[in-house]
């Protein structure tokens, strides 16, 4: 944040074009990084990683729903964007390892801030849902 900016959230300290070009808005790094985590998956895994390393099957044990092939793409696609690190060790039958790559945990603090941020205005949101359904 730039001194003239002193106090303004970052993501108000610039303006934004009108009307906001669709190439510019898809090829927003922000937006990149959003719809990542806000997939189903994406962030239990973060928070799960963030705690300690885990094996395949203790994962897909510790998420109730989660499909073997949902859980392996997810992990592809977590390590293709360099979050989380992919181990195999020379045991027979090899065993494998997920664990959070530095840049990931560089992630669970502002993780960490949104899910405090959500857990403290939970009863205001859904106050707002629930007047915006009635009025509806």
């Amino acid at each position: 944040m730039s001194g003239t900016h002193t106090g303004v959230p970052s993501v108000l300290a610039h303006t934004l074009p009108r009307p906001v070009p669709i190439d510019e808005f898809e090829a927003c790094p922000v937006g990149d990084v959003f719809r990542r985590l806000g997939d189903r998956w994406s962030m239990l895994l973060l928070v799960l990683l963030g705690g300690r390393p885990h094996r395949y099957n203790e994962l897909h044990r510790a998420i109730e729903g989660i499909s073997q092939r949902m859980l392996t793409r997810t992990l592809r696609t977590l390590e293709t964007d360099g979050l989380v690190r992919r181990e195999v060790y020379p045991t027979v039958p090899p065993s494998v390892e997920y664990s959070l790559t530095p840049l990931g945990r560089t992630l669970l603090e502002p993780l960490s801030a949104l899910a405090d941020w959500a857990v403290r205005h939970e009863a205001d949101i859904n106050e707002a849902r629930s007047h915006h359904t009635d009025a509806g």
